[in-house]
């Protein structure tokens, strides 16, 4: 009896600690939502504690309120450039959509942009990133939140050049100049780097070299031998190369919390609701144990709350977890 209680006991810590690492993206691009009210009392019932707002909504602000779910509060890339190029107006941003709502609103993070890249289709906020990031910083550093409320950048894996095997992880050459800096301002600020990261892209777009059991968590073994490190995952490989990319550009040590994963259910090659089913169930069992490389919880946040219908191409309208129209779970998930 001592014993079963024991292993109860062991069970329930573990779910507690699973739960605590796992968040959910709150997007709003659909014409078919729950109001903001509604949503955040779904979190709250399904003891989600951890969420990503892509825009100081104040609907959702207002509803986060003492709901004790911790927020990960996006700037979004429209707003970079007048954030950067003027302190009063990144002062007014922190006033109206932090302080105002802080500490009732448990804000942890803000995303300054969400994968602005210097190179890709958004090129042309690259530039705002690092001195809206600085400014947003300066302006929570002046109420002496910068401890309790951490500024940083959401980037995507486009940004590694070289991701095999994982401790070879390396950023391209062609987004240095723009990450480089960044990463400083991470390691002197104490604050993470948030990572978009999709075993799902990965597979679709090489599924010849990689397995669909090792893009879901199913691998019964060691799939990619790195040195004395054994990979059964693709999450844990890509997550590991961004790791050692950071730790490869010498300039200090940065953790990565996990802003976006997720797998469709429908709308392209191998968006299936049973891949997305074993995808979610496994990521959320996953995370509680750190990778080959890094020890300790990986904080995640699944993207997302809903399916958005007003997205596009149609592969994006279908990573919810749960059915906008009843709020039902789309899959049989416990947090």
């Amino acid at each position: 009896m001592a014993s079963l209680l024991l292993l109860f006991a062991l069970f329930t810590v573990t779910l507690r600690l699973t739960s605590a690492q796992i968040g959910v993206c709150y997007g709003m691009e659909g014409t078919n939502l729950p109001s903001q009210r509604e949503a955040i009392d779904l979190c709250k019932s399904n003891n989600i504690k951890r969420m990503r707002l892509y825009d100081p909504n104040p609907d959702a602000l207002e509803a986060l309120r003492n709901s004790g779910i911790e927020l990960m509060l996006g700037v979004p890339n429209s707003d970079l450039q007048n954030i950067a190029n003027n302190k009063d107006i990144a002062n007014q941003w922190v006033q109206k959509n932090v302080l105002n709502f802080y500490p009732s609103v448990k804000i942890k993070y803000i995303a300054v942009g969400n994968e602005v890249n210097p190179v890709g289709g958004s090129s042309q906020f690259a530039k705002f990133v690092l001195p809206a990031i600085q400014n947003i910083y300066q302006a929570i550093r002046a109420k002496n939140f910068q401890d309790q409320i951490k500024v940083s950048t959401a980037i995507d894996m486009t940004m590694i050049g070289t991701s095999y095997p994982p401790s070879k992880g390396s950023f391209r050459s062609d987004v240095r100049s723009y990450l480089d800096p960044i990463i400083g301002y991470l390691v002197y600020a104490n604050a993470p780097l948030f990572a978009n990261i999709y075993s799902y892209f990965s597979y679709k777009d090489n599924p010849k070299d990689i397995s669909l059991q090792y893009a879901l968590f199913t691998s019964p073994n060691v799939v990619v031998r790195d040195g004395s490190r054994g990979y059964q995952n693709l999450f844990d490989a890509l997550l590991d190369s961004l790791h050692a990319a950071i730790d490869n550009t010498g300039i200090g040590f940065v953790k990565v919390v996990v802003s976006e994963s997720g797998w469709p259910s429908d709308g392209g090659f191998a968006a299936t609701y049973d891949n997305a089913r074993v995808y979610l169930d496994n990521l959320i069992r996953h995370v509680n144990g750190g990778t080959p490389m890094r020890s300790g919880p990986i904080e995640t946040y699944i993207f997302g709350l809903f399916d958005e219908n007003k997205k596009n191409p149609e592969l994006e309208k279908h990573f919810g977890v749960f059915n906008p129209n009843n709020k039902q779970k789309k899959y049989p998930f416990g947090f």
